[in-house]
């Protein structure tokens, strides 16, 4: 049957049983994408080292991945309005898949690069299109308890990745190639799954892509956080090359408004923005991204370099912030399903995430675990209250033809944030610790050659002094970082503070769209032409 030949009727409220069904393959996909980028955390700093490859490269090699995830999510998030989702799902996946061998037989850190920008596309397309899905097959009401089975499986991807990756690394007939081999596997199940379980009315609607638009705002954004990654390294803040890229970058961004503005179907819906709830909890993931990424993932080179670990007892060692984040998503999901009342645990949540960053940023080498454990779940508990509940608030306050624009925004500007969090705080992380080094070996009469770049260091050949000194560097390096963080968690906290908390729709996505286009002064998409939906198989 047709799209313009289906009947118009609502579609009836899904059980609980139908609704595990159809996310049992969203749940793969989701895993793959935690899994991804947790498997590889314990292994940069031996896969640095053995391509010989500098810090830097480092934080390319995680930047790479979060800004092709960045720049690709509003596009995603805007078909997944237009065409078939599942489809789409296993198009992010099968990309997902193509990185990952690339990934795995990279000879050179070139290569790995790419292979991490492949794999950040199909993560963007994970990201944005899971939670639309869920939004259209879950009422808001009923979304907590299910966003906490996410959370679960988020908490399971972040638990395993490390551990798998540690134990992958620290095995030598496997090695760390096998990180990125290893998601392959479950990337082609989860399309699998999707192919078997998940079924979604197609909505075909007569419009043509902004494609002018993409380009623009994905040249702009990609201008400016290549700035943010390389200024401090290969140039200075203050330089020709900054007042290049920032100058491309925002004559871009300026032009990508103009073309959204004039567009009928704008990749990002520019009147979106005069929803107060959809302003805020933007403003709010931008800075939960920022503190978040930035703040956490330089922590299992901390383990490795500045409290000399193993890749597999640093991947142990971060199980007390995913505990925290577990039980924190879990219990609030089922309250807030229970109870209808959420803002509360954004408040709680924007609090405890900052002081969990400031209780980080008072760490050393010499910091035990017991004290680290309990910092780190702090900010654990903090990060599952507050992250998936601005997207929960975000779609109950917007109409359903605008769910996926809504969806992406968020995790376009959180995924944003954390790309220039993770390049800013790497920038400060490198010239900190060759600050430190170059200190210590004037002050212990060596070499003062640390200035500079710094070149991860592979700890097991380096002399007990010299080895000291590395570790003291990295650890009050990796304080700094979470000392910068923390006031982007604070902004955040405010953010929270001034959104309006609303009543929980009870009806699903598909349920509202349904119900929005049997009114015929609903100007919600206006400009196309919207079609029921209509049932694929």
């Amino acid at each position: 049957m047709s799209a313009i030949e289906a009947p118009e009727q609502a579609p009836t409220s899904m059980s609980n049983r139908q609704i595990l069904q159809a996310m049992s393959g969203l749940m793969a996909g989701m895993f793959v994408a935690i899994l991804a980028g947790t498997v590889v955390a314990n292994a940069l700093p031996r896969i640095i080292a053995d391509l010989g490859a500098s810090q830097s490269s480092y934080t390319w090699v995680v930047t790479a991945e979060l800004l092709a995830m960045t720049a690709t999510v509003p596009l995603w998030g805007k078909l997944s309005d237009l065409y078939n989702k599942k489809l789409l799902l296993q198009l992010s996946l099968a990309m997902f898949v193509v990185g990952s061998l690339l990934a795995g037989f990279s000879q050179g850190v070139g290569l790995l690069i790419f292979s991490r920008v492949v794999q950040g596309i199909g993560a963007g397309g994970l990201t944005a299109l899971a939670q639309v899905v869920m939004a259209a097959v879950i009422p808001p009401r009923r979304l907590g308890k299910y966003a906490g089975i996410f959370g679960a499986v988020f908490a399971v991807g972040t638990v395993a990745g490390p551990l798998v990756g540690g134990v992958l690394v620290d095995t030598s007939w496997l090695g760390w190639r096998w990180c990125f081999f290893i998601g392959v596997p479950f990337a082609l199940a989860a399309i699998l799954l999707l192919q078997r379980t998940l079924r979604l009315p197609t909505i075909r609607r007569e419009v043509k892509i902004d494609f002018l638009g993409a380009f623009l705002l994905v040249a702009g954004v990609c201008a400016l956080l290549v700035w943010t990654s390389l200024a401090g390294n290969r140039f200075d803040w203050a330089s020709w090359q900054t007042a290049a890229l920032t100058g491309t970058g925002a004559v871009l961004l300026v032009a990508a408004v103009f073309v959204e503005s004039r567009v009928p179907e704008p990749i990002i819906p520019l009147t979106i923005f005069r929803n107060r709830t959809v302003s805020l909890t933007t403003i709010a993931s931008l800075l939960v991204g920022v503190a978040m990424f930035g703040g956490t993932v330089f922590l299992s080179q901390y383990f490795q370099i500045a409290l000399g670990k193993s890749p597999t007892v640093a991947g142990l060692m971060s199980l007390p912030m995913i505990l925290g984040l577990l039980v924190s998503s879990t219990v609030a999901g089922q309250i807030i399903s229970a109870t209808g009342k959420w803002k509360i645990y954004l408040v709680a949540g924007g609090v405890i995430m900052t002081a969990g960053l400031g209780l980080l940023a008072t760490i050393d080498a010499d910091t035990g675990f017991g004290l680290l454990s309990l910092y780190m779940a702090v900010l654990g508990i903090g990060v599952g209250l507050l992250m998936q509940n601005l997207v929960l608030a975000a779609q109950n306050d917007v109409p359903a033809t605008e769910l996926g624009a809504a969806t992406s925004v968020l995790s376009f500007f959180r995924s944003m944030g954390g790309t220039i969090g993770t390049s800013v705080l790497g920038a400060v992380l490198a010239n900190r610790v060759a600050d430190e080094m170059s200190k210590s070996l004037g002050e212990s009469g060596g070499a003062a050659s640390a200035s500079g770049e710094t070149t991860v260091p592979d700890m097991s050949t380096l002399p007990a002094p010299m080895r000291e000194i590395v570790e003291n560097a990295y650890g009050l390096a990796t304080a700094e970082l979470f000392l910068v963080a923390a006031p982007f968690a604070a902004l955040a906290l405010v953010a929270v503070i001034f959104i309006k908390e609303k009543p929980l729709k009870t009806t699903s996505g598909l349920e509202r769209l349904a119900e929005e286009s049997e009114q015929p002064d609903n100007d919600a998409g206006a400009g196309a032409k919207t079609a029921p939906p209509a049932p694929v198989g």
